[in-house]
């Protein structure tokens, strides 16, 4: 009898069981955080680093140059990074900032492949690529309305 018991217990626990997983698979079940959002916590984290030492490149040293690698490696390494509001920021303004000679960096004269990247046509259409971009994307930054200055006052068309 105490066979039979344990046999018809266990049963129904593993019945139980497999009903559950399956309820759960079901969506009825939270199932965590949604993909297209969930960024990998490493990456956010080298990210992050970088977004601080873009900020310092900005702020204090005016090295605009610097600046702007730091927050276009951000661009292209973290696609869904937290702050990107404030990469493209950074990126938009250095790149201004680069056209118009300003800051202790000038961009590199040579070699020529890497010279023809820093023109100042190209560093402008970079900084308007990126500010529409931030106005666009990220309507509640708090990155926006300065952003929507610098590009009524580049002109053109946004890109």
């Amino acid at each position: 009898m105490k066979k039979i018991f344990l046999t018809l217990f266990g049963a129904a626990l593993a019945l139980s069981f497999g009903a559950l997983t399956a309820w759960a698979q079901t969506g009825t079940v939270a199932k965590g955080p949604d993909v297209s959002v969930a960024r990998d916590p490493e990456v956010e984290r080298r990210s992050k680093k970088s977004l601080d030492a873009a900020w310092h490149y900005f702020k204090l040293k005016k090295a605009y140059l610097a600046s702007l690698d730091r927050a276009e490696e951000i661009l292209v390494d973290n696609p869904q990074f937290s702050k990107l509001d404030e990469a493209l920021y950074i990126a938009g303004m250095s790149s201004i900032y680069l056209s118009e000679g300003k800051g202790k960096q000038k961009p590199p004269a040579s070699p020529p492949e890497k010279a023809q990247e820093y023109t100042t046509e190209r560093l402008r259409a970079a900084a308007r690529f990126n500010l529409s971009r931030l106005v666009e994307e990220f309507p509640d930054s708090k990155f926006r309305k300065d952003a929507e200055k610098t590009l009524a006052l580049l002109g053109g068309e946004k890109q």
